[in-house]
């Protein structure tokens, strides 16, 4: 396991019988990523999270979380992780506060220092003036918001977050996702799992794309894009005010331009990595206004469909 990893699995396989739920799982997620774990239902997300939370065991290969085997040490893994389940169980006859000085206790945690703590997070999770309120009387999205608030009491290194903002309104949901980018700023690798493409795209550093049990892609949305879209190329797209014969062969002659296409007031670059700054240089030089660059960008939902199709 290298310094930078938090989890890591070599060949992680779980098998029920003659069925194979997750087959050869590597994987490697550093501190304070937020790591998108996508796929379809019984593609064996599932299956991960439990075998990296020790709460079943491997058929065989190795899981490490923060240096623990948790299968071996599922004790100390479980004191350095958070879990959030899809369908988060609470005592519904207790309080907010009640439910998560249960937790507090369960994790023995001094009843001071739990106590401020307490305080302190249902503040940040929007719950503080209903921390008297039982839970029965919650929404969904309240729910969720504890849920978090529970994850995070005993200062977890790594959270599993299995749908966070499944059922949540508009505006809870970006309540929710803000908390979850708050985690990570302090340091918290978190490893969502979600069907909500478009949400994972907007907070995940990476992704990990799962199907028949496989990992069958696994990098930053933009790599994958490139990779499953694009070619491996990037496209660069350029509006300029005159596009003449003279530009495009200037921009042609940059090292790394693979073709340049031109289409009215727009250049779309096809190029083996990011030369908008030569591009652009060369653009200014040709005595040409340049209005605009950017790079293609790329939609999690073509991406994930593709692998999908080819899984």
């Amino acid at each position: 396991m290298s310094q930078q990893d938090v989890i890591e699995t070599t060949d992680l396989t779980k098998a029920y019988g003659d069925f194979i739920a997750v087959d050869k799982l590597n994987l490697h997620v550093g501190e304070g990523e937020v790591f998108g774990f996508l796929g379809p239902n019984g593609a064996g997300k599932t299956t991960s999270i439990l075998m990296l939370l020790g709460l079943t065991e491997p058929t065989s290969g190795i899981a490490r979380v923060c240096g623990y085997n948790p299968t071996r040490e599922p004790l100390k893994v479980k004191r350095i992780v958070g879990y959030l389940p899809e369908k988060v169980g609470f005592y519904e006859d207790l309080t907010a506060k009640q439910n998560l000085e249960y937790t507090a206790a369960l994790n023995n945690l001094p009843r001071g220092d739990a106590s401020k703590k307490i305080n302190e997070l249902l503040d940040t999770v929007g719950l503080s003036e209903v921390a008297e309120q039982k839970v029965g009387k919650f929404s969904h999205g309240m729910i969720q918001r504890l849920g978090i608030a529970d994850v995070m009491i005993k200062d977890p290194k790594v959270a599993f977050l299995d749908e966070p903002t499944a059922g949540i309104d508009p505006e809870g949901i970006d309540q929710v996702l803000t908390l979850i980018m708050s985690m990570a700023k302090k340091k918290v690798t978190v490893v969502l799992s979600s069907h909500q493409l478009h949400q994972v795209q907007r907070m995940c550093t990476r992704v990990g794309i799962l199907a028949k049990g496989h990992l069958v892609a696994e990098g930053s949305v933009d790599r994958l894009g490139r990779d499953a879209i694009g070619g491996g190329k990037f496209r660069i797209e350029a509006q300029v005010a005159q596009p003449t014969p003279k530009l495009i062969s200037s921009i042609n002659k940059i090292k790394g331009v693979i073709n340049v296409e031109s289409s009215e007031n727009s250049l779309l670059i096809s190029c083996d990595e990011d030369l908008r700054p030569q591009i652009a240089k060369t653009i200014i030089d040709s005595d040409s206004l340049l209005v605009q660059m950017k790079i293609e960008e790329y939609s999690l939902q073509e991406i994930y469909m593709k692998y999908f199709r080819e899984s």
